[in-house]
């Protein structure tokens, strides 16, 4: 079995994204040195790496084309939090770095606070927080 997890995303502005990640929290990956223009950032402890590329390097890479991610989507990229502060925190970064809240912090079924942002692209992501004690046991 792999030891990493890597997930890879077209954008159409590499620096934008870049700004729009790291005030989010995520950390530069200084190992990964781009001729593309492509970037790659650590996401939370477990060291995930998310690969943001220039569509024209990820069209090479995945053999196809690209979607317009504010069209549909694919994937929920979804990000574990400690907290339900930390739910909140997620979704003001993620307004402030010039993404778009589509669902607001709030509780979903009694045990889970979530909130669903999408980043300058279209990319969707949740943040959410699950309190075990509350989840209905079955």
């Amino acid at each position: 079995m792999s030891r990493e997890l890597w997930l890879n995303l077209p954008v159409r502005e590499p620096e934008r994204a870049k700004a729009f990640y790291t005030q989010l929290g995520f950390r530069l990956n200084e190992q990964y040195a781009s001729q593309d223009g492509s970037f790659s950032l650590i996401v939370g402890d477990n060291q995930v790496v998310l690969m943001l590329f220039p569509e024209s390097a990820f069209r090479g890479f995945a053999g196809i084309g690209v979607e317009d991610s504010w069209q549909g989507t694919e994937v929920l990229f979804s990000l574990g939090a400690n907290s339900r502060d930390e739910v909140d925190e997620f979704a003001l970064k993620a307004e402030r770095a010039g993404g778009t809240v589509f669902n607001k912090p709030g509780e979903k079924g009694g045990w889970m606070y979530g909130c669903g942002f999408a980043d300058p692209d279209g990319h969707r992501w949740n943040a959410f927080y699950m309190d075990m004690s509350k989840m209905p046991q079955g």
